[in-house]
């Protein structure tokens, strides 16, 4: 699947248009070994999460979002356990922007108030679902009746 995206990048189209099959086929090779170290990276980090709303789908790796134009591969961290929060439906868009970020190691802010403040992603999913989100994968434990 990522070698299929990687091809059919408009990129890499282009240059095996213009006849440069070697550094389209060299390109493609490097977008995929990126992908598969985001893969990894989402199944090792604590807080790695796919996220879903109006602007497109994100993997968060916690200091950085895979590129936009990986849909495929967030698609696969998904498939591959990932936790997956579909933010399409919520429509207080105000208190969205107001919730903190997820930290981005594990750890949690002693103080989450203010700016630059963060929580854990299951904090985080707690706050998003009173929104509206739908969570897929969902990391936190079952709780019972």
């Amino acid at each position: 699947m990522l070698r299929a995206t990687a091809a059919s990048w408009w990129r890499h189209r282009e240059l095996r248009r213009t006849g440069q099959t070697a550094l389209a086929q060299r390109l493609e090779r490097q977008t995929v070994l990126r992908d598969l170290g985001y893969l990894k990276q989402a199944a090792s980090l604590p807080n790695a999460h796919v996220i879903c709303g109006e602007g497109g789908t994100f993997l968060h790796l916690g200091w950085t979002f895979a590129p936009i134009e990986r849909f495929p591969l967030a698609a696969l961290a998904v498939a591959r356990g990932t936790p997956f929060i579909d933010i399409r439906s919520v429509t207080d868009v105000t208190a969205f922007a107001n919730l903190p970020c997820v930290a981005r190691d594990g750890s949690v802010d002693p103080d989450p108030c203010g700016p630059g403040r963060s929580v854990s992603l299951t904090t985080y999913i707690d706050m998003v679902e009173k929104l509206g989100a739908r969570i897929l994968n969902d990391p936190r434990p079952r709780r019972s009746i």
